[in-house]
């Protein structure tokens, strides 16, 4: 079984947005959709973990530009491949664990579906790296799952540091085990403190959205 989330995503990259083809998710996409749009109208964003380009795409039509990056080749040139205004996006292979250019601080940062893949005990450094590479008060988005029963997978163990784990299978058959944390608006305002302000958590059944401007 592997265990490697680079790994996962790679072999994932071809059907990784069959997860927003359930029927009973299309209202809360639409929805957030359109409150991204209305968030970043206008900026310049940073996009961290942008997989195939999914909200990449959608962002694009009201952002004035996005630096979109993942830590995954294979998933960047399914983003790539995708329909943009011109010259409104631009992709980049990087890791935002070990990014280099640590004078540059953007407008706005934006990460969908990379919180439930850390660990718990690295949230904080994930914080500080994330309020790094924004501008002072510059606005930091995030979005994940929420765990719904009979749409999400089942969580299959807990670790010692309360992390949870999901058994996926793909279509070439292999098996993987993958960090899936579905944290609460209590536990994520907790993570915050002392490191953002003007916090505004949007609950939907499927997703939730934070937004805060960083310290």
């Amino acid at each position: 079984m592997n265990t490697d989330l680079v790994a996962y995503y790679k072999e994932r990259a071809q059907e990784y947005e069959q997860v927003y083809q359930k029927p009973e998710r299309q209202e809360e996409l639409s929805e957030l959709t359109a409150i991204l749009q209305e968030i970043f109208a206008g900026k310049h964003v940073f996009e961290i973990a942008c997989g195939t380009g999914y909200w990449t795409e959608r962002i694009a039509r009201a952002a004035n530009f996005i630096l979109a990056t993942d830590i995954n080749e294979a998933v960047l040139d399914l983003a790539r491949a995708k329909s943009y205004p011109e010259e409104r996006v631009t992709f980049k292979q990087a890791d935002i664990f070990s990014l280099k250019d640590t004078l540059v601080r953007y407008e706005s940062i934006f990460g969908g579906f990379i919180w439930s893949h850390i660990l718990l005990q690295d949230l904080p450094k994930f914080i500080d790296i994330l309020n790094s590479r924004v501008v002072a008060g510059g606005t930091v988005v995030l979005m994940d799952n929420n765990y719904v029963e009979g749409s999400s997978l089942p969580v299959a163990e807990q670790d010692e540091a309360g992390n949870t784990y999901q058994i996926r299978t793909l279509d070439n058959g292999s098996t993987h085990r993958v960090l899936k944390n579905f944290p609460t608006e209590e536990f994520l305002r907790k993570v915050l403190e002392g490191k953002a302000t003007d916090i505004e958590y949007i609950r939907k059944e499927h997703y939730w959205l934070l937004r805060y401007k960083a310290l």
